[in-house]
């Protein structure tokens, strides 16, 4: 499934329970600038598509095309599986949509066998490196040891095995302790 902000999340829920998908009105708590960068995100990603407003009909508008019209936003089948909810016939486009979604990808799409976890990588000569490459050396490190070598508080050392290493990089951190060193930490071998 894909990653999806909270407000993503909440606009293409909303979308998901109208007959018709729009996705406005947009929740009151996001506004101009916002607005904007959040639904452009949504559109670069095929999650939601500009269609033709029908004012007549009442939709509401998103923005003014310039010649007296306007258009609308409306949940993709795309946006609708980031949430978890498939199509009954994932080949129909929504009503008004001027382009219809074809079965082939998109030519710059990577193909599912091309695509790949992104991994994070830490730049070199940064104190995070330094902190990783003290942790893989085969004797480890010490608190101490991490705090001379970055200049870092006691806390920020921990803070950054515990939220860099750990939970962002997913790398391993194990500690012991060591006779007349205190506790050793190091990156277990993966």
């Amino acid at each position: 499934m894909t990653k999806l902000s909270d407000t993503q999340a909440i606009i293409l829920s909303a979308a998901a329970q109208r007959e018709d998908r729009i996705a406005l009105p947009l929740p009151e708590s996001l506004r101009g600038g916002a607005a904007a960068k959040v639904v452009g995100a949504m559109l670069a990603k095929n999650f939601l598509q500009e269609v033709d407003a029908d004012t007549r009909n009442g939709e509401l508008m998103w923005r003014e095309t310039g010649d007296g019209h306007g258009v609308t936003l409306v949940a993709t089948d795309a946006g609708l599986a980031a949430i978890g909810i498939e199509t009954e016939d994932a080949n129909t486009a929504p009503a008004g949509a001027t382009d219809a979604p074809t079965k082939e990808p998109a030519p710059d799409t990577p193909t599912g066998a091309e695509i790949a976890p992104k991994t994070r990588t830490p730049r070199e000569g940064t104190k995070q490196a330094t902190l990783i490459a003290m942790l893989r050396a085969s004797d480890g490190a010490t608190i101490e040891e991490i705090m001379a070598a970055t200049g870092w508080q006691s806390h920020t050392v921990r803070g950054a095995m515990a939220g860099a290493l750990k939970k962002k990089l997913g790398l391993e951190v194990t500690s012991e302790k060591v006779e007349n060193r205190g506790r050793v930490y190091k990156l277990s071998a993966a």
